[in-house]
């Protein structure tokens, strides 16, 4: 699971479709992400998890979000 700065909410995050995401990595075991693909994130902070969401991103835009 990544994390996302910068949005509070999911709908916030919706909203921001077409930008570039700064991902927190939260696993101790290496990087989960890899370029475009889809991502399972957490936000607003890793550690402060309020809402989930799933995310496609294409040349490291977001471009859908679920």
């Amino acid at each position: 699971m990544l994390g996302i700065n910068g949005f509070n909410t999911k709908k916030e995050l919706k909203n921001a479709i077409g930008t570039i995401p700064e991902f927190i990595e939260t696993s101790s075991f290496g990087d989960e992400f890899k370029g475009d693909g889809t991502y399972s994130i957490v936000g607003p902070t890793p550690y402060n998890r309020k809402w989930f969401a799933n995310i496609t991103v294409k040349n490291r835009l977001i471009f859908k979000v679920v």
